[in-house]
């Protein structure tokens, strides 16, 4: 009795050891889960950031010209036509097995003694009895072999009602698949005449051809997810000047996380805010970056020299408190020569000084939304 005692007393231990090992590693297991969700989130937010940081650098990499020529469609795609079903012939009927007709098989005359002392009666009535009988027999298999041949018939002209149909069908889908070819074709014609269009006017200084030409060099630039903006322009004719708005995210719209960490005690996942300062910072920073890239971007794509001159607005589109309207409060407002931008070396500036040197008026506070002072007008801000 002690034994049992004793080796319950020890597997109830062992037990216990079991459970406790088993839940040390669950929570190691736990905290290993954890933290890889931090670094993920860490590293998101490292790349959200670096996009934000690198909205000029990124495009100082690449060559902002569009070749028009290289937009026409000089082959159009068209899928394979696929008729499926259609394109297999209805099944044959086959040809039904029919029995053979009976013969008529006339009994054998009596011979000899047989034919005397009324055989040859016999033999009629037997030749009349087995007529008979061979009549109904035939008469069975004939209305068998009709009945057989007319099935037969049903079943052929079932098939060619499903064979026309299907031919009639197929002619459909072909016709079908022709027209859409013959419009995807027609739709690759108008595009290339459209940019026929737009590559002549820019050749005459055709003023809606070059605005049309600024946004589609607007349309390739690439934002960051984090910060989409959206443009608005109108070039004159007379002067050479584009003028340009560009519409930035709402400061409440950035990230505002500087890291995540992990609180094992409380097995939770903890986020350290930025200071006010570098989110001041970090938005400001952007707002003077869009505001030299667009520049850097239309004239850096205008090869021929068509705009002398840009007049750009980087705002942010926001209810105003003052009037509960929808506008744009405008925070860079800056003129841009095209002989004096193109002579700068971007890759070497700090995009607010840059911006300062060519007489813009900044927002003070681009972060708390306060309006560039434009009073005295930028271009007079320039000559002061």
């Amino acid at each position: 009795m002690r034994n049992y005692e004793r080796a319950q007393a020890a597997a109830t231990r062992a037990s216990i050891a079991e459970q406790k090992a088993a839940e040390r590693e669950a929570a190691r297991l736990l905290a290993e889960a954890r933290l890889a969700e931090v670094e993920e989130l860490n590293a998101n937010l490292a790349a959200q950031y670096s996009d934000i940081d690198g909205i000029l650098a990124s495009t100082l990499e690449v060559d902002d010209y569009v070749d028009l020529a290289t937009l026409k469609i000089t082959t159009v795609d068209h899928p394979p036509f696929e008729p499926g079903v259609l394109a297999v012939e209805t099944q044959a009927v086959p040809t039904p097995q029919r029995w053979y007709p009976p013969v008529w098989n006339e009994p054998m005359p009596p011979a000899g003694m047989g034919a005397a002392f009324g055989g040859r009666k016999r033999y009629e009535k037997t030749v009349a009895e087995a007529r008979a009988a061979f009549e109904a027999t035939y008469a069975e298999w004939w209305r068998a072999d009709q009945a057989l041949q007319a099935a037969y018939q049903g079943e052929l002209a079932h098939r060619d009602e499903l064979e026309q149909a299907r031919k009639r069908k197929l002619a459909e889908a072909e016709a079908k698949y022709r027209d859409e070819c013959e419009a995807r074709n027609a739709q690759a014609a108008a595009r290339n005449a459209e940019l026929d269009t737009l590559i002549n006017g820019l050749a005459f200084d055709v003023e809606s051809a070059i605005d049309e030409y600024v946004g589609i060099v607007l349309a390739n630039s690439v934002y960051p997810e984090i910060f989409p903006v959206e443009h608005d322009h109108a070039f004159a004719l007379h002067g050479r000047e584009l003028t340009l708005t560009v519409t930035v995210p709402e400061p409440s719209k950035m990230p505002t996380v500087k890291e995540y960490k992990y609180i094992k005690a409380h097995n939770e996942i903890a986020a350290t805010l930025l200071s006010a300062r570098e989110q001041k910072s970090r938005f400001a920073d952007a707002v003077y970056q869009v505001a030299v890239r667009t520049l850097h971007e239309v004239f850096e794509a205008d090869r021929a020299g068509k705009i002398h001159s840009i007049s750009l607005t980087v705002g942010v589109e926001t209810i105003d408190p003052g009037t509960g309207l929808l506008g744009t409060i405008p925070l860079v407002v800056v003129a841009a020569e095209r002989e004096a931008f193109t002579k700068f070396d971007l890759s070497n500036v700090v995009p607010k000084a840059t911006l300062e040197h060519l007489g813009a008026a900044l927002s003070k506070s681009p972060f708390d939304l306060t309006p560039a002072d434009t009073a005295p007008g930028v271009r007079a801000i320039r000559s002061a």
